[in-house]
C-alpha cells in the first residue's frame, strides 16, 4: 500500500489499523531542541479520543502515547521521531456478521476492488482510528509554529445539520472558548457560539435516538502566520492544505476565505484592497515591506497565488454523517447478492466534535512543513 507518507521538509509516515495492536507515526524533519514529552501529546489526544462525552462513540481508549525515538532528556534530537499509540478496547466480534457484506458509505467495496482483500474489522486502515497518531504529529507541528513565529491553529464546529453558529471574527476565537463554556463546563460539541452549541447537542442526541447520524462543518483558523509560505504552482499552500484536510476520513468538501461565496460576487466586491499596515509600521524596527502592507478585508482567506499573505488563514471542511448505522439498510455481499445490513459497534452520531483536533493537526503539519521548506531555500 502506497500513500502512507505526507509532507516534504516535515514528513510524517503512519502505520496501523483500528483493530490491530496500535498505530505509529514516524516524523522526519523535526528540528532539534524542541521541548517534548508524552504529557504534551496527551493534551490534543484527549480532545480526539473516543468516550470523552455523551455525544461521541463510547469506545474506551486512553490513547496514551509512547515516544519510541527522537527525544532525549525532554528535547527533540533532530533524528526521526517515533510515536506509538496502542489500541486497548477493540471489539472485533462486532464485525463478524458483516465481513462478507459491504457497508454503505464505507471503503469496503473500494478496498476489495483495489487489493482483493481487506480488514473488515471496523474499516482497518481506512478507519478514523488512524488519525490519533496524526494528532500526535500535529502537536509537534504546533510547537514548531509557536517557536518559529508565534503561530497558532484553532479549529471549531460551525455547523451541525441545519444549526449554524455565528462567529463574528474567526481569528479571535480561542482554544478556551472552543473547549469550555462560560459556566466552566466542557464544551462537548466544540462550538464557540454557546446558543448554537446547545442546539447542536440537542440535534445530535435526537439523531442518535433515531439510530441515525448527522453531518456538519468545521472551521480552522491559523493566526500569526508570516507572509511567504507556499509555492506559486503545484505546491500552493491552499492546495496542500486542501489535500491535508481531504486526507482525513469523512471530509467531502474544503473551502477557504469566502469560498463558494465568490460565485455570486463581482471582482470589485471580492477583491481585498491593499492598505498600509499602520500597526506594524509603528512597531519599532519594522522595515520589511511585507510587514508594512496588509489588506482591508480577508475574503482571500490569508492566501493569494498559493502563498500566505500574513492575514489569518481561514479554512472550512464539510464532514459527512457517520456511515455506520444500527438501522437496517440495503446492500450486497462480496458475491453481489442483495442483502441487508445493520452495523454493530460503537460509533459517533456526529463526527464533528472529535474531528476538530484532527483538522488542526493536519493544518499545523502543512504550515510547519512549508515553513521549514522556506527556511531551507533561504540557506
Amino acid at each position: 500500500m502506497a500513500g502512507n507518507s505526507f509532507g516534504q521538509a516535515l514528513r510524517i509516515t503512519t502505520a496501523g489499523e483500528t483493530h490491530g495492536p496500535g498505530n505509529v507515526v514516524i516524523i522526519d524533519g523535526v528540528p532539534a531542541g524542541i521541548e517534548l514529552t508524552e504529557a504534551d501529546l496527551l493534551v490534543d489526544l484527549r480532545r480526539r479520543r473516543p468516550g470523552q462525552s455523551k455525544i461521541v462513540t463510547q469506545r474506551q481508549e486512553d490513547d496514551s502515547p509512547e515516544i519510541l525515538a527522537g527525544v532525549f532528556e525532554g528535547r527533540t534530537t533532530g533524528t526521526s521521531l517515533a510515536i506509538l499509540i496502542r489500541n486497548q478496547d477493540q471489539r472485533s466480534r462486532d464485525y463478524e456478521d458483516i465481513k462478507e457484506k459491504y457497508r454503505p458509505g464505507h471503503a469496503d467495496f473500494s478496498f476489495d476492488a483495489k487489493y482483493g482483500f481487506r480488514d473488515y474489522r471496523g474499516g482497518g486502515r481506512s478507519s478514523a482510528r488512524e488519525t490519533n497518531v496524526r494528532v500526535a504529529a500535529g502537536v509537534v507541528a504546533k510547537k514548531i509554529l509557536r517557536e518559529a513565529f508565534g503561530g497558532e491553529v484553532v479549529g471549531y464546529v460551525v455547523q451541525v445539520g441545519d444549526v449554524k453558529a455565528h462567529i463574528a471574527d474567526p481569528s479571535a476565537v480561542t482554544l478556551s472558548q472552543v473547549e469550555t463554556l462560560a459556566s466552566g463546563e466542557p464544551n462537548i460539541v466544540r462550538c464557540p457560539d454557546a446558543n448554537a452549541a446547545a442546539r447542536m447537542i440537542e440535534l445530535i442526541e435526537a439523531v442518535r435516538k433515531d439510530g441515525d447520524s448527522i453531518g456538519g462543518a468545521a472551521e480552522i483558523v491559523a493566526t500569526n502566520i508570516p507572509p511567504g509560505l507556499g509555492e506559486p504552482v503545484f505546491d500552493k499552500l491552499k492546495a496542500d492544505l486542501a489535500k491535508a484536510l481531504f486526507s482525513l476520513p469523512a471530509v467531502l468538501g474544503v473551502e477557504y476565505g469566502i469560498g463558494f461565496g465568490c460565485v455570486t460576487m463581482r471582482g470589485s466586491e471580492h477583491n481585498d484592497l491593499f492598505v498600509p499596515n499602520i500597526r506594524r509600521q509603528k512597531a519599532e524596527g519594522q522595515h520589511d515591506f511585507a510587514d508594512l502592507v496588509t489588506t482591508s478585508s480577508n475574503r482571500h482567506g490569508g492566501m493569494l497565488g498559493g502563498i500566505s499573505t500574513g492575514l489569518p488563514i481561514v479554512l472550512r471542511a464539510a464532514v459527512k454523517p457517520t456511515s455506520s448505522l444500527p438501522i437496517e439498510q440495503s446492500t450486497v455481499t462480496r458475491a453481489g447478492e442483495p442483502t441487508t445490513i445493520k452495523t454493530k459497534g460503537r460509533h459517533d452520531p456526529c463526527l464533528l466534535p472529535r474531528f476538530i483536533p484532527m483538522a488542526e493537526a493536519m493544518v499545523a503539519i502543512v504550515l510547519a512543513d512549508h515553513w521549514l521548506r522556506w527556511q531551507g531555500q533561504a540557506l
